[in-house]
């Protein structure tokens, strides 16, 4: 076991996977069809050694700390996954940045005594063997590490930009700019922060320090603490991601990191994930990718009675208790405890669990949070213009997301589960979405959490 600290920062609100995280946090939310974001971050660590780990928390974490409760625990002595709520240790304040994250919580890092100190975020979509990183950081003798990946310019403003010298030491670093710098040599790519940082212990408790006590710091890593430790003349070092090797898997594949942070670049990563050559392979055995076991039967390809087709299923992720009826199925990521039913038509989009897609629906392009009902004969992703008349909810690319629990009539507006329904419309954002005739709530305290799934679907009789 390695004796470095670990902590993952899990609190981000995500507002712009609105309404995915309404209710939950940006790590919390569901990908892949059985995982949740942060299995990736934690699963790195695991594979990697690492075995003492917080993971830092603070908005909507209900959810995403009973997924860790019951699902990511350590026997061994020594060896642990603990959940950090929010304490407000040194104040009345919730953490002001990402570096107040890691600040309020200096007891935690003294107390590990440990040589490093590893500062990941708990919100991307990747594979990496963290101790790669880190031999790296203990050979440069660096006081600070920052693993970095290019991306093209044209969609690096969103990133910390890296500038570096032929040695691999950073020598500059600006937060995401609006017009970000090229790479030297490469034209039209940046080199970006993943955001994800290995530290000296002794740098990382005084940098800190200073910045908690400054009046006029952000309190963030990208904006206040790497400039800074670049001030002093540190030794701050760049690990290139594209150097990393996982174990298991063949030479020259191309190394993947996702910052899935919009709606649209979640869909299309969960699109990434379930295409005829992922570009992240789920199943490679000696690099798991860990999430909770779930004790669903599997999933089933059936006739829905006589004289109907036989179920169509292509280029899809389909999970365990889901139920595809003669139904069509095509280039869609499909979650557990799921029903299609008879004649529906399915087609490149992401379903979380729990939900239910009546007789002859056809949706195309969207995203179903936990538990909606699409009753028989709705249509979604035909008519662009009708679909932004009709649902609150919908990107610019076409889009459309449904929130949790929500029945969607084949006609007429949307109606929300009660729950739902009060988090959107307490929502400064979200609620400027909601058109009047749009949506409905539901006048049977009907909760997000009721699943329209297949478990009430017992009999051959309900297939259809």
């Amino acid at each position: 076991m390695k004796d470095t600290l670990v902590m993952i920062m899990a609190g981000g609100k995500g507002s712009r996977l609105g309404p995915l995280t309404i209710h939950r946090s940006k790590p919390g939310v569901p990908f892949a069809g059985r995982y949740r974001i942060i299995d990736f971050a934690l699963s790195n660590f695991v594979n990697s050694g690492y075995r003492r780990i917080y993971v830092l928390t603070q908005y909507m974490s209900s959810s995403l700390i009973k997924h860790l409760s019951r699902n990511w625990r350590l026997s061994g002595f020594g060896e642990y996954i603990e959940v950090v709520p929010a304490q407000m240790r040194l104040g009345e304040f919730w953490y002001r940045g990402t570096a107040d994250a890691v600040y309020q919580n200096l007891n935690l890092v003294r107390d590990a005594r440990a040589a490093n100190v590893a500062v990941f975020g708990g919100d991307h979509i990747y594979k990496m063997a963290v101790d790669q990183m880190e031999d790296q950081h203990r050979d440069l003798a660096a006081d600070l590490t920052v693993a970095a990946f290019p991306v093209p310019t044209a969609e690096a403003s969103a990133f910390g930009i890296i500038d570096v010298d032929k040695t691999g030491r950073i020598i500059g670093f600006i937060e995401k700019p609006a017009n970000p710098p090229e790479m030297p040599g490469r034209p039209g790519w940046s080199l970006v922060s993943m955001g994800n940082y290995m530290f000296k212990r002794e740098v990382l408790e005084r940098v800190l320090s200073d910045d908690g006590e400054s009046g006029s710091s952000k309190h963030d890593f990208g904006r206040d603490i790497i400039p800074k430790l670049l001030d002093e003349g540190a030794r701050v070092y760049v690990y290139d991601f594209a150097q990393n090797r996982i174990p298991g898997e063949p030479e020259g594949v191309a190394p993947y990191w996702r910052d899935v942070g919009t709606i649209d670049s979640y869909f299309t990563s969960n699109m990434e994930l379930r295409a005829r050559i992922p570009a992240l392979d789920l199943y490679n055995r000696q690099w798991r990718i860990r999430s909770a076991q779930r004790d669903y039967p599997p999933a089933r390809f059936v006739r829905a009675g006589e004289g109907l087709p036989s179920a169509e299923v292509d280029d899809s992720l389909i999970c365990e208790g889901s139920i595809i009826a003669s139904a069509t199925v095509c280039e869609t990521v499909l979650s557990y405890d799921c029903f299609v039913h008879a004649g529906a038509v399915v087609k490149d989009s992401v379903i979380l669990s729990g939900c239910d897609i009546g007789r002859g629906a056809r949706i195309t392009r969207v995203v179903l949070d936990k538990n909606c009902k699409i009753e028989p004969g709705c249509v979604i992703g035909e008519d662009r213009e009708a679909d932004a008349a009709r649902f609150p909810f919908m990107t610019e690319s076409g889009i459309v997301v449904v929130p949790k629990g929500t029945l969607v009539p084949a006609k007429g507006p949307c109606i929300f589960a009660n729950d739902v329904a009060e988090l959107l419309t307490n929502d400064p954002e979200l609620s400027e979405k909601l058109q009047p005739g749009q949506f409905e709530v539901s006048t049977q305290s009907r909760h997000s959490y009721e699943s329209a799934g297949p478990r009430f679907k017992r009999y051959a009789g309900d297939l259809v």
